[in-house]
Formats: structure tokens, sequence, C-alpha cells
């Protein structure tokens, strides 16, 4: 009874997947080079605030350490090391959920 209800609902699924179209690599619409454009601009903009969050991370780090609290920065610093791996991981990360 359950491998006939199994089987049942594996020709349904079949049926409904080989419903959906696949659109493989598609084209770009007309203008997509200048959204490419633009986000190269994002990327520079982030990835040049990525490198200003470490300079004032440490600037914060090397000041507090004057008053002894030199440590306490250091997570900041982790969370701009995580932004900075996010952003230079952005495009592959993209790639692997669509591809």
């Amino acid at each position: 009874m359950f491998s006939t209800l199994f089987t049942a609902a594996g020709d349904v699924l079949h049926t409904v997947a080989a419903d959906v179209p696949n659109p493989g690599q598609g084209e770009a619409p007309p203008g997509a080079d200048q959204l490419l454009k633009i986000l190269r601009w994002v990327a520079w903009v982030v990835f040049g605030l990525c490198v200003a969050g470490v300079l004032i991370a440490a600037g914060r780090m090397a000041v507090m350490h004057r008053h002894g609290e030199g440590g306490a920065h250091a997570s900041g610093l982790a969370w701009v090391a995580a932004a900075c791996i996010l952003a230079g991981s952005a495009s592959a990360l993209v790639g692997a959920l669509v591809g």
C-alpha cells in the first residue's frame, strides 16, 4: 500500500517538475551593462568601506590599549573581518545559490 502511495507521489512530482521551464543561461535584457557598472561601483565602495573598517578598528584598539582596554575592541575587528569575507565571497555565494 505504501509503495503504491510513494510511486503515485513520485509520478505527480515528476509531472510537476517537468512543467517548470528551464531558462538556461538566459539572455541579458537591454541596459544590463549599466546595471553591471552600478554593481561594480557598489563593490568598489563596499571594499573601500571594508578597508576603512579595518583601519578604524585598528585605531580604536590602539587608542584603547593606552587606556588598558585594547582587547575589548577585538570583537569589532572580528565583525569587520566577517564583513570583508562576506563581501569578498558575494559573487561566489550568489553563483552557488543560483547555479
